[in-house]
């Protein structure tokens, strides 16, 4: 990791620079975790770029937004300070149509992931992008919890008896990169159906985060994992939406049901 260029004093190319994105092997965080052969959830990395601008074919400047969609599957993860890097590296670069941007964008990311990247561009100031969105189930927020353990521990969660079908969420979650110790901020729901999970020691368990280091989406397969063996669910979806940094947000979604991940633009977004 010390290759990375994250916590690095870097330039920033003001043309079209694919050789500042940079590659880190998913199997990397998962080993530590068990996660050496079938995954034992499906899903999805989706990343909201906010700061893309480039040239049309006449040279003036276009704004958009921009949405990447990563398999969990896909050997790599894009360190997210490269992605920064190269999406500034488009302001001084022409593309004749927004599909030409779109075919480059989509060539690139899959070369660095391993596998092939859903792209989309958004140039409607009107659109579901824009909009804040509540997310959904219960808030946990509000409860009283005594708890003050600053390291993940998944002995916090507890259930009772009654079997439900349930949707839980908590704005508290904070998390620290694993390179640069910078504190990493978000919201995440949790979607089950199994023996009802206490939505304080949900709270607990999230806030226990506080001070883990890992990335987005380590920490995500990490929760999956803790909520799955500590709490028997019989199906079970994670879903975090993490504030932005360097103009970019990510979300990581991770399931052993039939959902596909929306994208909702939390109120920190």
């Amino acid at each position: 990791m010390t290759t990375t260029l994250l916590g690095q004093v870097t330039d920033y190319p003001q043309e079209y620079s694919p050789d500042v994105l940079f590659s880190v092997p998913r199997s990397d965080a998962r080993q530590p975790l068990g996660l050496d052969g079938d995954l034992p959830f499906h899903g999805k990395d989706r990343w909201n770029a906010w700061e893309l601008t480039w040239l049309d074919g006449s040279g003036k400047p276009v704004v958009a937004t921009a949405t990447f969609t990563f398999d969990a599957t896909s050997p790599n993860i894009v360190e997210s300070k490269s992605l920064k890097l190269y999406l500034g590296s488009m302001a001084m670069s022409r593309f004749a149509t927004d599909q030409a941007l779109v075919n480059t964008l989509r060539k690139d990311l899959a070369n660095f992931s391993g596998a092939d990247v859903e792209v989309s561009l958004d140039r409607d100031t009107t659109s579901q992008m824009s909009q804040i969105n509540q997310l959904p189930g219960q808030c946990v927020d509000s409860l009283s919890i005594s708890n003050n353990a600053m390291q993940v521990d998944p002995q916090l969660l507890s259930t009772c008896d009654d079997e439900v079908s349930e949707t839980l969420h908590s704005h508290l979650l904070r998390s620290l990169c694993p390179v640069t110790a910078q504190p990493d901020i978000g919201s995440v729901v949790i979607k089950y159906l199994g023996p009802r999970i206490d939505p304080a020691s949900f709270l607990e368990y999230v806030v226990s985060y506080r001070q883990h280091q890992d990335f987005h989406e380590a920490c995500i397969e990490r929760m999956f994992l803790d909520v799955k063996e500590r709490c028997q669910p019989e199906s079970l979806t994670v879903h975090a939406c993490y504030t932005r940094r360097g103009g970019i947000d990510i979300n990581p979604f991770r399931s052993d049901g039939d959902d596909e991940p929306e994208n909702p633009r939390a109120w920190r977004q």
